[in-house]
């Protein structure tokens, strides 16, 4: 029965469409960590940009204004985080924490009072699927990807992207610099604060669009803790994906193609639970250093104060 559900197109269709709210967090710690700060705030992220998402969309009547809004909300918060953490010094990992407890509670109380215990209306607005005819006829690559929402295909232009700006721009460059060594980035005349603030804004507003594929990509709903947990599996992919854009990716596929696959075979003979923890244990190996070298910024969850 694995071998025949390996050999189903939708299985892989399904791993891209989950890896996806897993991909675009990931790829936003990468930004961030990459500048030097730790962000667990991811899944607290998740939620305020799939709550936002839903409530500027039902509210406008387009989805499009849902995603910006969203991504305005993720930038927000993440404005916040970046100044209690990089200006203050805060630990970055209870900070973080603080977010996604705040995040958790924000979202369910709004959604009881704007909306009620009915839930979100189903005449929201929704993130629409596309269909490329260029690539939907080509067979075993156009059944997995001919047909997917916009968000997944963004989400992999944002992939390449930002692997491109990462490493093969000065800016890019500048941004890595300050994660591995503030002090001499510092040195040469880089601004450490606002390059940390970029990569920390960035990756708030990545989440956030994870979010909102949920809610309005997905589910066309907001529900109260909705990511279950995404944000805290992206961390893992991250960690696994060593820091980088594509290797995030790879992780966020392993992780999509758990999920998928535990669907699939489920009352097949072999547990979901078992399947599902793959994933976690090949990251729980990456880090002691068993399935290859995971290491992270030298510079990452480091304060600096550029007076002292």
């Amino acid at each position: 029965m694995l071998w025949a559900a390996l050999l189903r197109p939708d299985l892989w269709a399904a791993t891209l469409a989950m890896a996806t709210p897993i991909a675009l967090p990931a790829l936003g710690g990468t930004y961030s960590e990459r500048s030097g700060v730790v962000n667990i705030a991811m899944e607290g992220i998740m939620l305020i940009g799939a709550f936002f998402g839903v409530l500027f969309a039902y509210y406008s009547n387009s989805a499009w204004v849902g995603l910006l809004g969203a991504l305005i909300m993720g930038a927000l918060i993440s404005v916040l985080f970046a100044y209690v953490t990089v200006n203050l010094s805060a630990d970055q990992v209870i900070v973080g924490m603080g977010i996604n407890i705040f995040a958790a509670g924000l979202t369910a109380f709004l959604l009881n009072t704007i909306f009620g215990y009915g839930g979100t209306p189903r005449t929201t607005p929704a993130l629409p699927n596309i269909t490329l005819p260029g690539i939907s006829n080509i067979p075993l690559v156009g059944p997995i990807l001919g047909s997917q929402n916009v968000v997944v295909y963004l989400m992999l232009i944002l992939v390449v992207a930002s692997h491109y700006f990462l490493f093969h721009t000065n800016l890019g460059l500048r941004l890595r610099a300050v994660g591995e060594n503030p002090q001499a980035a510092d040195t040469a005349g880089l601004n450490v604060r606002k390059l940390r603030y970029l990569g920390v804004i960035i990756g708030g507003m990545l989440s956030s669009l994870g979010g909102v594929y949920l809610s309005l990509g997905l589910l066309n709903s907001f529900e109260v803790n909705m990511s279950g947990g995404r944000g805290y599996i992206a961390l893992a992919a991250m960690i696994f994906g060593k820091w980088t854009p594509l290797g995030s990716l790879g992780a966020a596929l392993l992780f999509g193609f758990a999920m998928a696959l535990s669907m699939v075979l489920q009352g097949g003979g072999i547990s979901s639970n078992i399947i599902q923890m793959l994933p976690y244990a090949l990251t729980i190996l990456a880090l002691t250093g068993l399935v290859g070298k995971s290491t992270a910024p030298a510079a990452d969850g480091i304060p600096y104060d550029p007076n002292k």
